[in-house]
């Protein structure tokens, strides 16, 4: 059992970044759009501007790069494959988009509605994303 190939992390880190990045432009740029100036609002802040969009794509490359090396690091347990991506997936899903949410829920900065919107798609969002990326890892050697 050879130690887990960062290189192919890296690669299969970045796609899974490119499709989450996708989903969040979907979800964020055009589903909850119109929702946005007013969260942004309710909690004095400006609207979102470039510098703002480029920080939540890096940070999306860095989930995706993050979700794959759980798959990476979970696969001599679990095996290769999907069943193992999912699993990487959805403990990504509970630590960087589940739990996370809790607290602009509890401080009245995101409705439950909005919350829920985006806890799901995020799931959708990662899972499919870290099978993606998990396909493409392969161990050294």
């Amino acid at each position: 059992m050879g130690g887990i190939n960062f290189g192919r992390v890296l690669l299969g880190g970045f796609v899974a970044g490119i499709i989450i990045n996708v989903f969040e432009f979907v979800l964020n740029g055009v589903v909850l759009a119109d929702q946005w100036p007013g969260v942004m609002a309710a909690i004095n802040r400006p609207a979102l501007g470039m510098n703002d969009i480029v920080y939540f794509n890096i940070m999306g490359f860095a989930i995706g790069i993050i979700a794959v090396w759980t798959y990476a690091a979970i696969r001599p347990r679990f095996g290769a494959g999907v069943k193992t991506g999912v699993y990487a997936g959805l403990l990504t899903w509970a630590t960087a988009y589940a739990i996370t949410t809790v607290t602009p829920v509890v401080m009245g900065v995101f409705s439950l509605h909005m919350a829920l919107v985006l806890v799901m798609v995020g799931l959708v969002e990662i899972v499919v994303a870290t099978v993606a990326g998990a396909w493409l890892y392969k161990e050294a050697g």
